[in-house]
């Protein structure tokens, strides 16, 4: 089993990136979102719960996806957590994930946490210039997850930014690959593919050894 983690700033797409490398593997892939282990603030007041700074790495239950990631690399299956962004709390409902020749974790700092790093076979690092992220985040915001414009900007401009500056940007110096302008950069997506099938299937050893690969935009 391989351990794929594709990290980067809010709206880079990096789901994007997990979905088209899913896409053209001829393996059976799974795709972790880092989202999904939110730490459960349940007990809280909703109001109390939106004051949490969500871009920070102590946001996240890394403790319990390391252990779901072991269990999964041993032949297990497990009970991935969802999350409820308009309660601001894990929902009763969880997602069976079996194993897989692939597993991808995806999220703005999968590469920012050394532990969860350290068990990566493969790290990738979406880069988006911050305004198109900021575009793609204040849609998705809106439109999905139930949210306020003027809430979405103040999240943004108090803590988003400051967070990206501070954890997600630096956390680009671990990876192996960095991919400009996400799924889009169809050079990239067909470059990695490539090595990994040939990693899977057993025929190349190319992220086995340390490496530093800027790919071009498609």
């Amino acid at each position: 089993m391989m351990l794929m983690g594709i990290a980067g700033g809010t709206g880079s797409g990096k789901t994007l990136v997990a979905r088209s490398i899913g896409e053209a593997l001829n393996q059976r892939i799974v795709v972790i979102g880092q989202d999904s282990y939110y730490i459960d603030h349940s007990e809280m007041a909703v109001e109390d719960c939106a004051r949490i700074n969500y871009d920070h790495p102590a946001a996240f239950d890394h403790d319990l996806l390391i252990e779901h990631l072991k269990q999964l690399t041993s032949g297990t299956a497990i009970d991935m957590p969802v999350y409820d962004y308009a309660r601001y709390a894990r929902s009763t409902a969880t997602v069976r994930i079996e194993p897989a020749a692939v597993v991808i974790i995806e999220g703005i700092l999968v590469l920012a946490h050394a532990a969860l790093r350290d068990m990566l076979d493969v790290k990738i690092f979406v880069d988006t210039d911050a305004d198109v992220r900021f575009i793609r985040r204040l849609t998705r915001d809106v439109r999905e997850r139930g949210r306020t414009v003027e809430s979405v900007v103040e999240q943004y401009m108090n803590v988003v930014r400051p967070m990206h500056l501070e954890f997600v940007e630096p956390s680009k110096r671990y990876a192996d690959i960095i991919v400009p302008e996400g799924g889009y950069n169809h050079v990239a997506i067909d470059f990695i593919t490539t090595k990994i099938q040939t990693l899977v299937d057993g025929t190349g050893d190319f992220f086995m050894r340390p490496s530093k690969v800027s790919a071009g935009r498609g």
